[in-house]
């Protein structure tokens, strides 16, 4: 079969799984008053639709806050309000002020889903298909086998399609900002991820690579060669796409302020629920919120965040290539996830993304770690009923790609891209072998993934410990994603400097 009907297999396969998963429930399904996500995105359309914008963000008569209240940068509010026009003329009564909370019905679900299913494929689904046509590593054949793997990684199914969100718009957008910026199209790059930013803060994870590469290409190529040109007209599109996104809140800086208070609600706290992150774990022996006030739990998650974050992006600023790009932006969003300020368990899919562009690159540690990140988000999933979906889209994953990218047979030093490390570790222990390490650890890890699955959906916790699964998962999850965060790291600092043609040809 040719690539191009392969390919066209791929979205084909893509589009059924999610639409498969769509059918499923979603989060707070008939669970009032407040429900869930699902009316989130509902309620959104009501306000953007029925107010004017200078009252979309602040406490009003007609738009109480603590009701799900608008809490995304402006891009989103203008998305919500496209989607509501569309409601508006299909059954007004989907967005009628006030009388349409809680509104649950199958046609609104199948509207609901389709407006996912739309942004999908506009946004989401082309840049995949690029990226894996022309920045992909290997054959024709390979290149296809990257883009199954990537359209069927079922995170990202299961909360857009399950749970309902539109990740597939602010990680579409991110990922034309990579292809751009991998095709050497640096001012298209910055756009894509400006409205990427402005469509959902948590893109900051990913704002240092994009910021590191960027000067670093400009400095490596000399600012009076050009770089600072190229850097002026980086800087321009950076303050004129803000400026446009922002259009109708900067007559009044009051707007402004209260935009940012809604986007970055330090008040919430350190953490909420169960998050496979570093306070969260360590809250089982040491309960940091009642020990610290909100002031140093805000600085200590700042400072913490900081100290992982320098080391990749300090490379990628020294040496500028492509991959390490792709590399930083996973060390990048995995530093924010694990130590930041306020994480919630969803924002794992912002790392998931830069390690699916790996996936060809790293086949066996990029398929391990999607699988960790799917099963992260295990107690989230059982909440909103898709138990189903993840087992079926969890297994799907792990078949394509373990026999498509022959996954668990690159477990090489080569293939792991440690050879270096190896080489160290080995004179203290000269018969360790690195193959089989992996290979037993990523047994294990499945094995152990799959026992607290089964516990999480079929046992009942003690009646003392209500919590007893949830933060099992979440702790097992954080052990997994504190060695991933080492193994990039790990990668991306050994990696050596480029040739003189690699950098000619990357500039």
């Amino acid at each position: 079969m040719e690539p191009c009907s392969l390919a066209s297999l791929c979205v084909l396969l893509g589009l059924t799984a999610r639409w498969a998963v769509s059918l499923s429930s979603y989060s707070g399904a008939g669970k009032g008053p407040m429900f869930g996500d699902y009316e989130a995105q509902r309620h959104w359309q009501e306000v953007t639709y029925n107010l004017p914008v200078q009252e979309w963000y602040f406490n009003t008569s007609d738009n109480n806050l603590l009701y799900w209240g608008l809490d995304y940068p402006p891009l989103t509010a203008y998305h919500s309000l496209l989607c509501a026009h569309v409601a508006q003329r299909i059954n007004p009564d989907w967005v009628a002020l006030h009388t349409s909370r809680g509104h649950e019905s199958i046609k609104h679900k199948l509207y609901m889903r389709a407006t996912v299913l739309v942004a999908d494929i506009v946004i989401y689904i082309p840049a995949v298909i690029l990226y894996c046509l022309y920045l992909s590593e290997g054959s024709a054949r390979k290149k296809v086998a990257t883009m199954l793997c990537i359209l069927l990684y079922p995170g990202l199914i299961l909360i857009d399609y399950g749970h309902f969100q539109y990740n597939c718009v602010s990680l579409g957008l991110a990922l034309w900002a990579v292809l751009a910026l991998g095709l050497g199209w640096d001012v298209v790059g910055s756009l894509a991820f400006c409205l990427a930013l402005n469509y959902k803060q948590m893109e900051l994870y990913h704002s240092l690579p994009f910021f590191c590469f960027l000067l670093g290409k400009c400095l490596k190529q000399g600012l009076g060669a050009g770089g600072f040109l190229r850097l002026l007209k980086i800087a321009v599109t950076v303050v004129g796409s803000f400026a446009l996104c922002w259009l109708p809140f900067l007559s009044d800086p009051q707007q402004i302020v209260q935009v940012l208070r809604r986007l970055f609600p330090v008040d919430r706290g350190l953490f909420e629920d169960k998050v496979a992150n570093t306070w969260c774990s360590l809250s089982i022996l040491i309960k940091i919120k009642n020990l610290l006030s909100p002031e140093t739990q805000l600085r200590l998650s700042f400072a913490a965040t900081l100290l992982f974050l320098l080391p990749s992006s300090m490379k990628l600023l020294m040496q500028p290539t492509f991959r390490g790009f792709k590399l930083a932006l996973v060390n990048c969003s995995l530093a924010f996830f694990l130590f930041s300020f306020q994480v919630h368990e969803k924002s794992i899919l912002l790392a998931a993304m830069p390690v699916c562009l790996l996936i060809s690159e790293l086949p066996f540690m990029s398929a391990w770690f999607l699988q960790v990140t799917t099963f992260s988000m295990l107690p989230l999933l059982i909440k909103d009923g898709l138990l189903l979906p993840y087992v079926v889209t969890s297994l799907a994953f792990l078949l394509i790609s373990t026999s498509l990218l022959s996954a668990p047979g690159r477990t090489s030093e080569d293939d792991v891209k440690l050879k270096p490390l190896f080489r160290l570790v080995r004179r203290c222990v000269p018969r360790l072998n690195a193959s089989l390490l992996a290979k037993w650890g990523f047994t294990l890890s499945l094995l152990s993934m799959a026992v607290l699955s089964f516990m999480s959906a079929a046992l009942s916790p003690p009646a003392r410990l209500p919590d007893l699964f949830p933060v099992m998962v979440s702790l097992g999850s954080y052990v997994h994603l504190l060695g991933f965060l080492i193994y990039f790291n790990a990668v991306h600092l050994m990696e050596p400097a480029p040739s003189p043609k690699s950098q000619k040809k990357t500039n």
